[in-house]
């Protein structure tokens, strides 16, 4: 789902902290490190103190009110399909920060409302790949003059066209992960 994330991080703003959270030395992770690479995303080592234990919601949280308090960001992308960081999005809400969640249907309620908003990757990752469009064919020499004016008016619909394309914009994904660490963009 990184694609995915990052996309539709890039539709509200700039990531300036891309980071994910997760026991690097397990050989599980393994699969994620060409994928971090890729999309330039920092993993940040968190060891599995304890069995049954995930220390890595700390270690994100922590660095979520550090982030929160150097005043440098405008907003928070929460990655989860838990309800464990309810209350993160809530008070990163109270400190005046925009926070969009992210996550799979299975997400809680609470996690959810606690967001500003939230979209279900699951739903994103099942959007139909969009149609490339016909190349415009040249205006005729008769028409030379309102050329001008016809090209003003796509470039005004190009943005709109190459977001909404770049939002749904269908490249291979990644294999999936063998274990699914938490992350924020």
């Amino acid at each position: 789902y990184i694609k995915i994330i990052l996309d539709e991080v890039s539709t509200q703003g700039v990531a300036n902290y891309k980071r994910i959270y997760g026991n690097w030395t397990s050989p599980n992770m393994a699969s994620w490190k060409n994928v971090l690479l890729d999309y330039s995303v920092t993993p940040i080592q968190q060891y599995s103190y304890t069995s049954g234990k995930n220390a890595t919601d700390s270690a994100m949280i922590i660095d979520a009110m550090d982030i929160l308090y150097s005043g440098k960001v405008e907003g928070f992308c929460l990655v989860s399909s838990d309800s464990d960081f309810t209350r993160l999005a809530s008070r990163l809400r109270e400190g005046g920060m925009t926070v969009i969640g992210m996550g799979e249907k299975k997400t809680p309620k609470p996690f959810i409302a606690a967001c500003n908003m939230f979209r279900y990757l699951d739903v994103l990752a099942a959007q139909p790949e969009p149609q490339p469009e016909p190349e415009a064919e040249p205006a005729p020499a008769a028409e030379e003059k309102a050329a001008p004016e016809k090209g003003k008016e796509k470039e005004k619909a190009k943005p709109a066209k190459a977001k909404a394309a770049r939002k749904k914009a269908a490249q291979p994904e990644p294999p999936a992960p063998q274990e699914d660490p938490e992350l924020t963009a």
